[in-house]
């Protein structure tokens, strides 16, 4: 199963900061978090970056996910 690696909001929503996902496709991650997380998570999934093993990933087209792969879910960031 891919690693999922969850971060501010994300984490804070979810309740952890990992988790694993059975998913093989990036397509189903909505989906899965839906299910798993509920719908306040998937309002902060909306504005989250993804990234795959360290590099930025696109929706729109089926992304394959190996079992030993990372995805990042990064909030957005503010500092000053």
């Amino acid at each position: 199963m891919a690693k999922l690696l969850l971060f501010a909001q994300a984490r804070e929503a979810a309740g952890t900061g990992h988790v694993e996902a059975s998913i093989s496709e990036l397509e189903q991650l909505t989906a899965w978090c839906a299910d798993r997380f509920g719908a306040q998570f998937l309002d902060i999934l909306a504005m989250c970056s993804i990234w795959i093993n360290g590099d930025p990933a696109t929706f729109g087209r089926t992304t394959p996910i190996a079992a030993t792969d990372e995805i990042a879910i990064l909030p957005p960031v503010s500092g000053g």
